[in-house]
């Protein structure tokens, strides 16, 4: 039989210090109310159902919460693996500061599809979005629960331009691409361009902008 350290163990040695239900219950019978005792008691706190992550530093899960943009990647993350999600779009405009208010949705890459959307526990909207991982151009960044993976600003760009519906507030995602033009150069947009292999008006007249903007700042 698991003891309540054990399972605590087990959350903060899992990426982004969180694990499912369907990982923790070999630990013994009755591993949920174990679980819903810890929740109870602030040790981990619940990020969506059947999904628990450890506070970072021994904080109170009662009071703590990650924001939507890592509680949503760490759901993805425990739900497709180590490095099978990555932080996009309007999560990774967040992320970049490209968009200065808190949203109640976030979304993330990962390489499967038909998967519905998540409600986060504290609130908030996890979209799951299937892309193919190779071809995005990512970085390794830190999170409030560990380093985690993230679209660069001119992917995130790209993204936000060529679909700016997903997550469901185009205008923040209009917005915050404009604002990400201060991140990116025109080749960097231009190497995301090719990767990909296609580009909407959007994404070609921003590709006008940043090398005009380069040319005025050259």
């Amino acid at each position: 039989m698991a003891t309540d350290l054990d399972l605590i163990r087990a959350i903060e040695r899992a990426p982004l210090r969180t694990l499912r239900y369907v990982e923790l219950r070999d630990f013994g019978t009755n591993v949920w109310r174990t679980l819903d005792a810890l929740v109870d008691h602030g040790a981990i706190t619940r990020l969506a159902q059947g999904v628990y992550a450890a506070p970072p530093g021994g904080q109170d899960g009662r009071t703590w919460q990650p924001t939507v943009e890592t509680g949503g990647l760490a759901v993805a993350t425990a739900r497709f693996g180590n490095r099978n999600a990555v932080l996009m779009g309007i999560g990774a405009a967040r992320y970049w500061a490209a968009i200065p208010r808190a949203l109640a949705v976030t979304t993330v890459a990962v390489p499967a599809a038909g998967r519905a959307p998540v409600e986060l526990e504290r609130g908030g909207t996890l979209h799951l979005v299937p892309r193919d991982l190779n071809k995005l151009d990512v970085a390794v960044e830190p999170t409030e629960l560990g380093d985690g993976l993230v679209t660069t600003p001119a992917q995130t760009m790209y993204d936000l331009l060529m679909k700016p519906k997903q997550g469901g507030v185009p205008d923040e995602a209009v917005a915050a691409a404009a604002v990400l033009r201060g991140q990116v150069h025109v080749e960097d947009l231009a190497d995301v361009v090719e990767r990909m292999g296609r580009a909407n008006d959007a994404v070609r007249q921003m590709m006008g902008e940043l090398e005009r903007d380069g040319i005025a700042h050259g």
